[in-house]
């Protein structure tokens, strides 16, 4: 048989079959090469630099987990806030890479041994005596999953963009003569004498004649109209309109708290002020103060006095905390007491936790109901899409709303209705279905024509994580009028004499003003109408008071000494002028005006550094893929 099989490989037309065969399989190759050739792999193109996907993805992912590090537990990140976070690495990768092309061209080096020294000096890498301590370093970078390689590029890179950022900023210097402009509009203060005059306290006039009512309903129309009334029938098929078919059983409800156990779980959180350093004597000597009674601000200073960290932490996870053995401590920590000293693997802390809340698993008894609830709208998810798409079919025959069969499944109604969705009596209209229906059939029932067909609308209803559908047709509509003006005389009365009360409110206020103007004192003039003023305690621009209405601290800062205005809040109107303004002596608190100009300088070296970024950014013309890209979001 083999001998049989060696004659057939002898012949012409088995050759040829197997040199076919190798062609193909040629071919098939090359064109599978091709197609990965002819596959983009680059995400950015900056200059002269490529930003490959793979880069991009993982430095989106790790901002990514970051960004979700506060969501609920169980909950994804929404596509918003993936295309946000994917925007911003973008962007952040695009700005490294023109300023490290900029770098290049500028020849900016970071010698080895200002690199080496740089990294012995972090804190996080220190001894208890103070020195480099190589195993801590291995032991931290392995515990944020990064090379020995790959940290020291990053260093030597953020090294080298400081210099040529630190030159850029360098000129971002706040003289005195722009700084204390700022600083006294920033804490100059004044206070206001204030007059009241309410629209309560002016006497109610009587009611009009006959012919001022008249001409009042004439000219206030809108106050007097009648809406538009549209009656429709509708139908809406959803979760809820489908729910009373849904059966469940104490399986199906254990089965759903077992796959949603997470959203019963709540995880422990603390908020928590917390001081490192890496000499123990410094802990004990920072401890001993905090206990003493000093402030947080003032353990903040105290701190970075003696060269140490002072961070606070607000609702934060057990893996939020950097150091295992200060997450331990600060978990075990009582809330509002000052710890002792903790020795850590980065050092020395000193702790006081400031907000704890356990965590926990709720019993499936107490969360029963709400499961069957959620079953329940679950199992009907299911149905609704069937539903709809027999109704579908059935308005594509030809089918009206008065002729579908009878479905108990499907709410009907039959609704008149303004377009506030209130029916002529002032009720909310009976509209069926989930919250979200409400405003997707008023729109749709006012602009739809009268008799025109039906057709299936889907509506998303996030309340119940899916979604249903309505159909309507308009069966009347009612146009908009005006009421007869007997039929309204009574509101009129009340709405003049409410405009008349205002009215004199607004008259009284406008002539005290214009006294005070003409030189008559404010008490004076405040007593001449018949109103008790006040003065106000003093204020600054930032710093409001309840006593002073934000109507009045809205134009206080811009009136002279004496200067009254008319301002009108909800309850009438209100006169104010100012009696003090105290310009602040930079003299008199030296720290605050340092401390300002030190702000102002640091937002000025900010506002600079991101121009100079930006301006690299344009001038190296980045390419996005944008196709490439965008598949990085998908979840």
């Amino acid at each position: 048989m083999i001998s049989s099989f060696r004659r057939y490989l002898e012949t012409w037309y088995v050759r040829a079959f197997f040199l076919l065969m190798v062609a193909a399989f040629v071919l098939w190759g090359v064109g599978d090469m091709l197609r990965v050739i002819g596959t983009d792999t680059w995400a950015v193109k900056v200059g002269g630099t490529t930003i490959e996907v793979q880069a991009l993805e993982a430095e989106y992912r790790r901002a990514m987990a970051t960004a979700s590090r506060d969501l609920p537990a169980g909950q994804e990140a929404s596509a918003a806030m993936r295309k946000e976070v994917e925007e911003q690495t973008l962007q952040g990768m695009i700005g490294q890479a023109a300023m490290n092309q900029e770098l290049r061209d500028l020849r900016v080096v970071v010698p080895q041994p200002i690199l080496v020294d740089t990294v012995r000096k972090l804190p996080g890498f220190r001894a208890e005596n103070g020195s480099f301590d190589k195993a801590r370093f291995d032991a931290v970078l392995r515990a944020n999953g990064i090379s020995e390689a790959a940290f020291l590029d990053q260093v030597r890179g953020e090294l080298a963009r400081r210099q040529i950022l630190d030159a850029v900023i360098a000129g971002a210097k706040i003289p005195d003569d722009e700084a204390g402009p700022i600083y006294a509009m920033q804490y100059e203060k004044r206070s206001a004498d204030i007059a009241a005059f309410p629209i309560a306290a002016t006497p109610e006039p009587p009611p009009p004649d006959e012919t001022t009512a008249k001409l009042w309903y004439d000219n206030h129309p809108d106050l007097y109209a009648t809406p538009e009334y549209r009656r429709v029938k509708l139908i809406v098929v959803s979760p809820a309109t489908l729910a009373p078919e849904v059966t469940v059983s104490e399986k199906d409800l254990e089965a759903a708290y077992q796959d949603h156990q997470s959203e019963y779980t709540t995880v422990a959180r603390r908020s928590a002020e917390v001081i490192s350093t890496t000499d123990e004597a410094k802990a004990t000597a920072l401890a001993d103060q905090w206990r003493a009674g000093a402030d947080w601000p003032t353990m903040q200073a105290a701190a970075k006095a003696a060269d140490a960290a002072a961070i606070a932490q607000d609702d934060a996870v057990e893996k939020q905390f950097p150091d295992p053995d200060l997450a331990k401590a600060v978990f075990g920590a009582q809330v509002d007491t000052v710890s002792a000293p903790v020795k850590g693997a980065l050092g020395w802390f000193v702790i006081r936790v400031t907000k704890a809340t356990e965590g926990g698993t709720t019993p499936f008894e107490q969360v029963k109901d709400k499961l069957r609830e959620r079953v329940v709208t679950e199992k009907a998810l299911d149905l609704v899409y069937d539903r709809a798409n027999k109704l579908d079919g059935l308005f594509g025959n030809g089918a009206t709303l008065g002729s579908l069969p009878p479905d108990p499944g499907v709410a009907t109604e039959t609704i008149t209705m303004d377009q506030q969705g209130d029916t002529s009596d002032g009720a909310s209209a009976p509209i069926p279905g989930e919250k979200e229906f409400r405003s997707a059939i008023i729109t749709a029932a006012f602009a739809a024509q009268k008799g025109d067909p039906p057709h299936l609308t889907e509506v998303q209803t996030p309340s119940t994580g899916g979604s249903g559908y309505f159909a309507l047709t308009v069966q009347d509509i009612t146009p908009s009028g005006q009421k007869p003006f007997e039929q309204v005389r009574d509101q009129v009365n009340q709405d003049w004499q409410s405009d008349q009360r205002h009215h004199s409110a607004e008259l009284a206020a406008s002539a005290m003003q214009k006294a005070v103007k003409d030189g008559k004192p404010f008490s004076d003039a405040a007593r001449d109408a018949g109103v008790t003023p006040h003065l106000s305690p003093l204020v600054t621009r930032s710093q409001p008071d309840p006593a002073v209405p934000p109507e009045v601290h809205r134009v206080l800062f811009g009136l002279k000494k004496g200067e009254p205005a008319t301002v009108e809040t909800i309850d009438g109107f209100l006169v104010a002028a100012p009696v003090e303004i105290i310009a602040p002596d930079p003299a008199a608190d030296p720290a605050a005006y340092e401390k300002l100009r030190a702000a102002v300088a640091q937002t000025l070296s900010s506002d600079l550094a991101a121009s100079f970024t930006e301006a690299l950014r344009l001038r190296a013309n980045p390419r996005i893929n944008q196709t490439v890209v965008d598949q990085i979001v998908q979840p």
